[in-house]
């Protein structure tokens, strides 16, 4: 199995972690958010439904003429979005390590190429 997210989890993740701070959050709102198009941002809303991650929660405020759509993270949902948030601690912090020792070998690298100080 490979330890690589594919670029659906990562979506997934991202859409998430928006979600859960601000559900009220518009489909234009999210695809701006992600760099995405809105047609993206319903497809991806539309298989975390179908997953039973999210769910649409639609209300009139008083004096509004249009319902009002939150997207509310279902209890699955919420769970989820910790293992994937522990995912991309976890590959996040694997790359810091790499980058750390790819910055010490490189500077290792620069000074012994600039040689002894005169």
């Amino acid at each position: 199995m490979s330890t690589k997210p594919s670029i659906q989890e990562d979506t997934h993740f991202r859409v998430l972690k928006l979600l859960h701070g601000n559900p009220h959050l518009t489909q234009r709102d999210l695809a701006d958010a992600l760099g995405v198009s809105l047609g993206k941002v319903n497809y991806l809303l539309n298989a975390l439904i179908e997953k039973g991650l999210v769910k649409i929660s639609s209300f009139r405020r008083t004096g509004d003429k249009l319902n009002k759509i939150a997207y509310l993270l279902t209890a699955k949902g919420i769970k989820n979005r910790l293992a994937l948030t522990r995912s991309y601690l976890e590959r996040k912090t694997r790359e810091y390590a790499a980058l750390k020792d790819e910055i010490a070998s490189l500077q290792a690298e620069v000074t012994q190429a600039d040689g002894p100080a005169p």
